[in-house]
């Protein structure tokens, strides 16, 4: 098992770096998205790498091909090896994807921004989503405050979660579920039903809410 190389850096093209670690011996090193500016300018310079070593399935996996991934920390390696147990994410997947620093995608699964996971290549709404929620609780080793994402987190969190309704518009929602009403639909049309009765100074027993509600609806 392969775990680090030392080499001087031959070419870096397409994701691939060429690393010579001796005379007439050259390894190819699949590297990051987000490693490649950086690599391209120590091309003629020694560079050392922590590696990963895998075999990749060819032909519907009839044979395997023998390939070496390259990171520049170890940290960076970990939190690959972290990402591609979210399922749906293989190595080349992983490798594309880490368009920006590990720091920076291990920030944005521990606060939740799906929007900004799903901008990265590889990762759509649903990817983005299922990493949020696999990977949760494990990310601590690659950030700079784990506390401060925590409350991040916890932020959206209460941004996007629904507001219990409380007194006669729980007892009106209770009603409408059992009528058949999908819980967010009911809660929705409540909410509407109660902010009109309240811009005309009126308080509304749940009898009256469902009563509103169903009306809203073309139900008598």
């Amino acid at each position: 098992m392969l775990t680090r190389i030392e080499g001087v850096l031959e070419d870096v093209t397409d994701g691939v770096a060429e690393v010579r670690i001796a005379e007439g011996i050259v390894y190819e090193v699949l590297v990051p998205a987000c490693d490649m500016g950086e690599l391209t300018m120590k091309v003629g310079a020694k560079v050392r790498l922590f590696t990963l070593h895998y075999l990749e399935s060819q032909g519907q996996g009839s044979h395997f091909v023998p390939r070496l991934i390259g990171f520049h920390s170890s940290e960076q390696r970990a939190f690959f090896e972290l990402l591609t147990t979210v399922k749906g994410i293989g190595n080349r997947k992983a490798l594309r994807a880490m368009q920006v620093s590990h720091a920076r995608m291990a920030e944005a699964i521990a606060g939740g921004d799906a929007k900004f996971l799903a901008t990265l290549p590889e990762i759509g709404k649903r990817t983005a989503e299922s990493t949020i929620v696999e990977l949760k609780g494990k990310l601590d080793p690659f950030l700079k405050d784990p506390t401060a994402s925590k409350r991040a987190a916890a932020a959206v969190s209460a941004i996007t979660a629904p507001v219990a309704l409380s007194g006669p518009a729980a007892d009106a929602e209770e009603v409408l579920v059992a009528l058949g009403e999908p819980r967010a639909q009911a809660r929705e049309k409540i909410e509407r039903v109660l902010a009109a009765a309240q811009a005309s100074g009126v308080e509304l027993a749940a009898d009256e809410i469902v009563t509103r509600t169903l009306r809203s609806r073309g139900v008598s």
